[in-house]
């Protein structure tokens, strides 16, 4: 392996994980629990006793950006029966393991989830949108005690700030006494995803040449997403968006490959977003865009039986790909995240066509020039409609690509270069688009 086939790799491992429910609350909950961790490490609490956080009487403040309030209103967190921000992070102090990141929820219990209940009930969480430039923003401060405004050097305040990535604590205090800040150095900031300076060319090259024991790894998506998929048709969740267009799938929308991989993928999305409890595996940093950009894939490996290898490596492209262009996005825009997986698994049902990288180029301009402008209007279980529409236009885009259709430079914010392409994209949801954010968000907390 080379040094920068290891670099990939390394960048894949980081943006390619597990979470359990969606990421926003997520977030939440997991500066909560590290705020509570800091509060028993610092003696303010019985932490050697059994269950002490499921009858603390905890006080917790939560301050977040648009975005995560937004992604965060109205989506079902796992295990509870319950939606939003308020009752994720109750759970967080509750309950929550920050060891486990975005997976910090795991093994909840129907005492913990009581608790984080009564905690919701009793007004002991209170929430408001930050006055921040950071797109994706968490600072959870919770205090043990009457609450926060009471708080003194027998009953202090512990915080913990997440900015940027979901899973990425900047900065942590005690007492008003900074423990920890990425700007005093203490945590190294990560490298972003431009910095890596990802191109197309290269992710095809590596996905068509690494070694296939270094890349095995993907793999293991296969085997969370899978689950989620067949919960999501076992269980009646959501809106039932995937076990409709199976159960359908001969007499509306046919029984071939488009409709397996819609069917399978929307309903991983349905069981998810209504709040099962099994983990998606993510890519950069949202569950659904991990689905989005895999059970596609997958779905054609499946029907056409095609070895893991060839899984595996059309998987790498997927997903960097989609790394690769929300690089230019940020982690949370007005533009829906489908849009970025979809395109990325359009890019890996070229790959195991035998496409060529001017194929995948296509597919990506096809998509580019077609489900551009989807908007996104929070996180909810509605989601899965917008990740089967992702899923269709996938299969078209590649379909045409394999045909030598791609949509021409002269049209819309299509470039003959394909890193200007998605430069484009990137442009229109980061920037242009912005206005579209900040109304979307007025128009939910109105309504």
């Amino acid at each position: 392996m080379t040094n920068r086939q290891a670099e990939l790799i390394e960048l894949i491992h980081r943006e390619v994980k597990p979470a359990l429910g969606c990421t926003e609350p997520i977030a939440v909950a997991l500066a909560v629990a590290k705020a509570v961790e800091i509060l028993a490490e610092n003696g303010t609490a019985c932490h050697g006793c059994l269950l002490w956080r499921q009858t603390a009487d905890f006080s917790i403040k939560v301050a977040v950006s648009g975005n995560i309030l937004k992604n965060g209103m109205g989506v079902g967190i796992p295990g509870t029966g319950m939606v939003g921000i308020p009752v994720a992070a109750a759970l967080g102090a509750v309950c929550g393991d920050p060891s486990r990141g975005l997976e910090v929820l795991s093994g909840l219990s129907g005492g913990a989830v009581a608790r984080a209940r009564e905690l919701v009930a009793k007004g002991k969480v209170a929430l408001s949108v930050a006055e921040t430039s950071h797109l994706l923003y968490v600072k959870a401060t919770v205090s043990l005690g009457p609450g926060l405004e009471a708080s003194t050097e027998v009953n202090p305040c512990a915080c913990a700030i997440i900015e940027d990535d979901h899973d990425r604590i900047v900065r942590t205090s005690f007492a008003d006494r900074i423990l920890m800040s990425s700007e005093s150095g203490a945590a190294a900031r990560e490298r972003s995803t431009e910095d890596y300076g990802l191109t197309v060319r290269e992710i095809y090259d590596f996905a068509a040449t690494a070694d296939a024991s270094d890349i095995a790894f993907i793999l293991e998506g296969r085997t969370l997403n899978l689950a989620l998929a067949r919960e999501g048709l076992n269980g009646n969740y959501g809106l039932q968006v995937g076990k409709a267009i199976r159960e359908n799938q001969r007499e509306v929308f046919g029984d071939d490959f488009m409709s397996f991989a819609m069917g399978m993928t929307a309903a991983a999305s349905d069981a998810r977003m209504a709040g099962c409890t099994l983990p998606a595996m993510s890519n950069s940093g949202s569950g659904n865009q991990g689905i989005t950009a895999s059970i596609p894939v997958i779905a054609y490996a499946m029907k056409y039986r095609l070895p893991d290898e060839a899984l595996a490596r059309a998987l790498i492209l997927s997903n960097l790909v989609a790394i690769h262009i929300k690089g230019f996005l940020g982690k949370l825009s007005a533009l829906c995240g489908c849009v970025i997986a979809s395109t990325g698994s359009a890019c890996g049902i070229v790959f195991l066509q035998g496409g060529t990288y001017g194929q995948v180029c296509a597919a990506i301009k096809n998509m580019v020039g077609n489900i551009t402008g989807m908007v996104c209007d929070g996180a909810k279980v509605g989601c899965a409609m917008k990740v089967a529409s992702g899923v269709s236009s996938a299969v078209q885009s590649a379909v045409l690509a394999l045909r030598g259709t791609c949509v021409r430079e002269t049209d819309g914010i299509i470039d003959d270069d394909i890193e200007k392409t998605i430069r484009n994209l990137g442009q229109i949801g980061s920037v242009g688009m912005q206005a579209a954010d900040r109304l979307i968000l007025d128009i939910m907390l109105c309504k």
